[in-house]
């Protein structure tokens, strides 16, 4: 039931190994992970008392077990009580959760130590000198690389005393445990179905306007709500606004919310959270937006990064990382280029190289300065933006990658580009105007964009949740930083005697640039690809062949008569918008639906298993074909990691139908007495396990690592 509908990266995990403690009765018992207690909120009973008994569970350290919701993966904690006739036993009363992310997995649950509690009421037909047998058979699933589902029996028996006796305070955990369960709600709270999901309104003064409390909306049903998408909210005066993100399962007007908002405050003692138990009907959706900070994990790494430092710091952490920016790969050959433009003014006086390097600073600022301005008004549109959001578009990414293009065929001297299209800067080395100058910062910002460097995190988060003078000023910050090294040696001639002394050296070093430069526009195609597909990806080529095309004629032209120059002019400009506008128009179309097909090429949705059982790999083995097994669970995260990731990409499918090798899956989500018996064969306690026998009966099987990756697969299988 609980299963992740996409995972996005690999988890690297560390390999653990335990089993299911055997069945006891006794008031504890252990697992390699989990030492349960059964303790209770009285050391003795009276007759038609209610009394609270609480299953303590205390975790070592790396492992986690579940809320009622697991999220993405995972299995809730059940208690089957046994009681004497009369008795009743009422549900779990859940503690707050925690988060737990890993990957593109959120789960919801409990490290370290938690303590479930439930209420049983005590038979009337008890008389003071009885015993009250309490018996509990726990199951749950505790996780880390590995899920290992566990059961343990405990039973505690209290003595039955008379009605005007003590009964005894009974375990400190009960009381301990209470403090941790949600409370009613104090506030007024309304849902309404957003298009992205429900909006969760909470009317009071939850949180002072600007307060850095954490706060999370835990929904109990799984589906109702995204388990990992962020939780955007607004701090009014008034009320707190909550936007969550609809789920597998998403709700409808009239159907209730249910669930736990939970609020955590940082204080001298450590964080303080607190949960307020939410159950409210969906109403149709309001004009309300929120486009402010975003919540953050409850317990995650605190408060987001840049949250905590001042103005003043995060100018100098901007600055910083703009310095640094200089030498990540996307920036260092437009670098080199104003190097060795710098040299070729050697020549000139000392104001006009001064003047250079301020074009240049001009031109990076100007591009910071109209980057800030766009974040700033699609972040009032209510658009969640950051550090390179314009290369979420297709467009401009094709748009960049040809123009990284041009200017890999400039630099190999394909294209001579003309004082009058300085501005693409790539010639520039070779300009001595000063609109070449801004226009290489131009350049230089571009490129600069898909980068970050240190201290540029904690600055532009910082950045980005504040007003726009701050915004402003953080990224002209980090454009000086960017402008600085080209400034500081156009402004001291001093500095320019470590650089070489000009000689044929620059030309053959200004083509060695123009391959960083082809490398760039190549992870751009490649960029377009996850955006928008294979077509797109044919479009871009075809626009680059036709962009070298007609630099060409433009080049063999350029020395003809005026006539003839002048018709390959205007062929080579009508031919440029032509592409230009042809993937505009192209990738327009494909972005939509290209992405999907984008994303099947690498991934095979198609069922190509079968269902693992004992009889027929035997089968399969008694007619000599190579098998591979996965056993796997629904609520186990490597595994289901490991299935996107790895096994269900085409090529492994490939891989195996080309060699015979049959896969079967053993699915031990409700446990399976067979794949029980297959794990204890080869040692394991706990899913997942991934065997692949050769067809030979007398070759032994390999068991490969609980991390897959296609090229693990893929070598296993290359070796039979």
């Amino acid at each position: 039931m609980y299963r992740c509908k996409w995972i996005a990266s690999v988890l690297f995990l560390l390999f653990a190994v335990s089993g299911n403690a055997h069945a006891a009765d006794a008031a504890e018992a252990a697992t390699e992970q989990v030492r349960a207690r059964l303790v209770a909120s009285v050391d003795s009973v009276h007759a038609g008392d209610e009394i609270t008994v609480g299953v303590n569970q205390r975790i070592i350290p790396h492992w986690h077990t579940y809320w009622i919701n697991p999220g993405d993966s995972g299995m809730a904690t059940s208690i089957d009580w046994t009681l004497p006739a009369g008795a009743e036993a009422g549900d779990i009363q859940w503690p707050i959760p925690h988060r737990f992310t890993t990957g593109p997995i959120t789960n919801y649950g409990y490290s370290d130590e938690v303590t479930l509690l439930t209420n049983i009421r005590v038979p009337t037909s008890l008389k003071p000198g009885d015993t009250f047998p309490v018996k509990a058979l726990v199951n749950w699933l505790v996780c880390d690389d590995v899920c290992i589902p566990q059961e343990v029996k405990l039973t505690l028996s209290l003595p039955v005393v008379a009605g005007g006796a003590d009964g005894g305070k009974g375990s400190e955990l009960i009381a301990k445990a209470r403090q941790q369960l949600p409370l009613a709600s104090p506030w007024q709270v309304s849902a309404y179905g957003q298009k992205q999901g429900p909006l969760l309104k909470v009317a009071g003064k939850v949180l002072e306007p600007g307060s850095k409390a954490e706060v999370w909306f835990f929904p109990e049903e799984w589906g109702r709500v995204s388990h990992k998408s962020k939780q955007p909210r607004r701090i009014d005066p008034d009320a707190l606004l909550l936007q969550l993100s609809a789920g597998d399962n998403p709700l409808v007007e009239g159907e209730q919310l249910k669930g736990v908002l939970v609020v955590s405050k940082q204080t001298r003692n450590g964080t303080l959270a607190q949960g307020y138990q939410l159950d409210v009907k969906l109403e149709p959706g309001i004009a309300e937006s929120i486009s402010d900070q975003e919540a953050v994990p409850i317990d995650g790494a605190g408060i987001s990064a840049g949250e905590d430092i001042s103005f003043y710091s995060a100018l100098l952490f901007a600055l910083l990382g703009g310095i640094i920016l200089n030498l990540m790969p996307c920036v260092f050959p437009v670098l080199s280029i104003k190097a060795l433009s710098l040299l070729n003014h050697s020549k000139q006086s000392q104001s006009q190289t001064r003047r250079h390097g301020w074009a240049y600073t001009g031109g990076v600022l100007a591009s910071f300065t109209l980057l800030g301005v766009a974040l700033i008004v699609l972040k009032s549109a209510g658009g969640q933006v950051g550090w390179g959001f314009q290369f979420q578009s297709p467009i401009f990414v094709v748009l960049v990658a040809y123009l990284m293009f041009a200017v890999g065929l400039s630099l190999s001297g394909v294209l001579t580009i003309g004082s009058s299209f300085a501005g693409v800067g790539s010639s520039l080395a070779e300009k001595p105007g000063y609109s070449g100058s801004f226009f290489t910062g131009v350049l230089a910002t571009v490129v600069a964009t898909p980068c970050t460097a240190p201290f540029m995190g904690g600055a532009l988060g910082y950045a980005l949740t504040q007003p726009a003078v701050v915004l402003l000023a953080v990224f002209l910050s980090l454009g000086l930083g960017l402008a600085l090294p080209y400034l500081l040696l156009s402004h001291w001639p001093s500095l320019q005697r470590f650089l070489p002394k000009p000689g044929i050296w620059m030309e053959r070093f200004k083509q060695v640039l123009a391959f960083p430069m082809y490398a760039a526009a190549v992870w751009l195609v490649w960029v377009l690809a996850q955006q928008a597909g294979p077509n797109a990806v044919a479009l871009a080529l075809a626009g680059m062949v036709l962009i070298a095309l007609l630099a060409w004629i433009y080049e063999i032209t350029r020395h003809s008569g005026n006539k003839a120059r002048h018709a390959a002019n205007t062929f080579s400009a009508l031919g440029l918008l032509a592409v230009l506008y042809g993937s505009y128009s192209g990738i327009q179309l494909f972005a939509g639906a290209g992405a999907t097909s984008a994303a099947s090429a690498g991934a095979v949705t198609e069922r190509n298993w079968e269902a693992y059982s004992e009889q027929r790999l035997d089968d399969l083995r008694s007619q000599g074909k190579p098998v591979f097994i996965n056993l796997t669970a629904a609520w186990c995260i490597t595994c289901l990691v490991n299935e996107q990731v790895a096994l269900s990409q085409r090529s492994v499918v490939e891989a195996f139908s080309k060699s015979g090798v049959t896969y079967l899956k053993g699915d031990w989500t409700n446990q399976d007495q067979q794949i029980t018996q297959l794990l204890k064969q080869f040692g394991r306690s706990g899913v997942p396990l991934y065997i692949l026998y050769p067809a030979s009966k007398d070759a032994k099987p390999q068991v490969l690592p609980q991390i897959l990756t296609p090229e693990i697969v893929l070598n296993a299988v290359q070796k039979l």
